[in-house]
């Protein structure tokens, strides 16, 4: 049975104006991210609840974390999803960046290299309804060739350079979000493919991430 009463949807509202304090304009984000009961991505017990709604990031095994709500927020924000757009998603984590995107209207392809997330978040996600989402287990830094082109790509940890393989598998005019290492700080960057060979970056804010990693983890 899924738990998701008025009093967490009071504090999914309370939630979403304050990323409207915090300076996210797109409704459509906004929106999204008031229809998607975040508590229960952080576990069942009610403990978590109040937490779930607050702007920190939480532990969730595996090293990895859910972000907090702002960088969803920003992060959904930067990608401008038009409703039908592919979305590859690297980090999959909890699932909740990928229930957010999915309710905008993208089809999202998520990608998680840790198997014990990915075994647990690929069934969660189905259960909540969340069947359009196409989950694989394997090297983010890999992608899915497979089911290439993307219109968009976001990438939920800290990269030390710009995979390759990802930005090949953007189409022309499509966007990758991804927060990217320099020598003393975190980035978070837009990069839209313009030609075959050809690349606009944007920077934005500041952020900090789990770093990317290479492999598979079992």
């Amino acid at each position: 049975m899924i738990n998701d009463t008025f009093r967490h949807k009071g504090l999914r509202k309370a939630m979403v104006e304050k990323m409207r304090d915090l300076g996210i304009t797109d409704e459509r984000v906004l929106a999204a991210m008031e229809r998607v009961p975040r508590h229960l991505f952080m576990g069942a017990e009610s403990v978590f609840d109040e937490m779930a709604y607050e702007n920190k990031a939480f532990q969730i095994g595996s090293g990895q974390t859910i972000s907090m709500p702002h960088t969803v927020a920003y992060q959904s924000q930067l990608l401008e999803i038009a409703q039908g757009d592919k979305v590859l998603e690297v980090g999959t984590g909890s699932g909740y960046q990928a229930a957010v995107l999915a309710e905008m209207g993208a089809k999202v392809f998520s990608i998680e290299r840790q198997k014990s997330l990915f075994d647990k978040t690929a069934p969660f996600l189905r259960e909540l309804g969340y069947t359009s989402i196409k989950t694989f287990f394997g090297d983010g830094f890999v992608g899915v060739p497979g089911f290439a082109p993307f219109d968009k790509v976001i990438i939920t940890a800290a990269a030390d350079e710009i995979p390759r393989k990802l930005l090949e598998q953007m189409m022309i005019g499509g966007q990758m979000v991804i927060p990217l290492n320099d020598e003393t700080k975190t980035v978070m960057r837009r990069i839209t493919r313009i030609e075959e060979n050809e690349y606009e970056e944007e920077q934005f804010i500041d952020c900090a991430f789990v770093p990317m990693l290479k492999g598979k983890a079992y």
